[in-house]
């Protein structure tokens, strides 16, 4: 998979995306991540990205210029073109697998009072927010997005099945995990665990993810998932 990302602050991607993961994908050929200065398409001698709002108010807006630039050399045919803006769906893990499946993805990251709405109309596929709160520029939620989504690619986690048992992926809380001692100051591995019993283990698994979804997480509840 490629991903592009486009964005005012390039130095913030070194190291968040050089490390674990999303390190390995990379080495091994998974991923292909591309990091991009928005200013190299502009043509003045500021690199002006920004420019007051038409009807006034407050703070500044990405000019579509450089960014219509920007996209129209980095895009192929099947890019899906995704903008990291407050305005968008809230990010998610079933849009992570969604994005997953994609050939290439270019995100484009907000960053001042947000983007002139005519790269809304003529670029973007989608729009997304990592959640309701006010972020500097949109460098954290694209890293938040790269990470998630590499996690994903067939082959990155070694052992495949490990990414569709975690929290979110069945629309429920994970269940509680344990490993060794058995026993650590008075407190106990459940027996169940200890059983070897893998039926009765599921079973003890699938009832923990729901109560611990209907505790913690009662608006997941509602997911679909069969209660035990």
């Amino acid at each position: 998979m490629k991903i592009d990302v486009l964005t005012l602050f390039p130095g913030m991607f070194a190291g968040p995306l050089d490390e674990s993961i999303v390190k390995r994908a990379r080495n091994a050929g998974l991923l292909e991540l591309g990091i991009h200065n928005l200013r190299d398409w502009t043509h003045d001698r500021h690199k002006t990205v920004d420019d007051r709002p038409f009807g006034g108010g407050p703070g500044m807006l990405l000019k579509p210029e450089p960014i219509f630039e920007a996209v129209e050399q980095l895009a192929v045919e099947q890019t899906k073109v995704v903008l990291l803006c407050p305005q968008g769906r809230r990010f998610n893990q079933a849009i992570a697998r969604e994005l997953s499946q994609n050939q290439h993805l270019l995100l484009v990251c907000g960053s001042y009072e947000g983007f002139d709405e005519r790269i809304r109309e003529a670029l973007a596929d989608d729009e997304l927010s990592i959640g309701d709160f006010v972020l500097t520029n949109g460098a954290l939620p694209a890293m938040v997005v790269v990470d998630a989504v590499t996690r994903l690619l067939p082959g990155v986690l070694g052992d495949d099945e490990s990414s569709s048992d975690e929290s979110f992926s069945q629309g429920l809380l994970e269940y509680p995990h344990y490993t060794r001692p058995a026993e650590f100051r008075g407190m106990k591995v459940p027996e169940v665990l200890l059983s070897g019993n893998h039926a009765e283990i599921e079973r003890w698994r699938k009832e923990q993810a729901w109560l611990r979804t209907a505790a913690r997480r009662p608006d997941l509840g509602d997911s679909g998932e069969v209660k035990p």
